[in-house]
């Protein structure tokens, strides 16, 4: 059996993943807070935890961090994060705050099931949704000094 602790002060974003990551053999606790989490963990010592960016008076990124804090202090075991983001240049954030894995709503089946599949069983889950396509900027000589060359930005 396994555990997942879901995060949000949205009723809807928690129904959002409990219906994809709910099954008979996955235990759900859900928390309404950032301050909730790590009580949580600390209680269930779940599998994963799946925490929406955007929480009143601690978001995702403070609840990562907190859980990486307590982590380095062996007052908590290592859990992988799933962060949900709001836009893609939250990715950042999320990197630096320690996540595992994120995805940028909205949220739907596939991936979701796909990003908690993959962070239970060790691995990351970093959602390609709405990244930004390269583009090949062309510069000339007259203004590169030189050769004139392809940078891609």
């Amino acid at each position: 059996m396994r555990t997942i602790v879901v995060a949000s002060d949205a009723p809807s974003v928690r129904a959002d993943v409990v219906a994809v990551a709910g099954d008979p053999d996955t235990e759900i606790i859900e928390v309404d807070s950032g301050h909730a989490v790590a009580p949580a963990v600390d209680e269930h010592e779940p599998d994963l935890v799946i925490v929406d960016l955007q929480m009143g008076s601690m978001g995702g990124m403070a609840v990562c961090l907190e859980l990486r804090l307590e982590e380095s202090y062996d007052n908590l075991p290592h859990v992988p994060v799933l962060m949900l983001l709001d836009r893609r240049p939250d990715v950042f954030l999320a990197k630096r705050s320690g996540a595992e894995g994120w995805i940028v709503k909205p949220l739907d089946p596939i991936r979701l099931r796909k990003a908690t599949t993959a962070l239970v069983d060790g691995g990351t889950y970093h959602d390609e949704s709405f990244q930004p396509v390269p583009v090949l900027a062309v510069v000339s000589a007259e203004h590169s000094g030189g050769d004139a060359a392809g940078v891609d930005v």
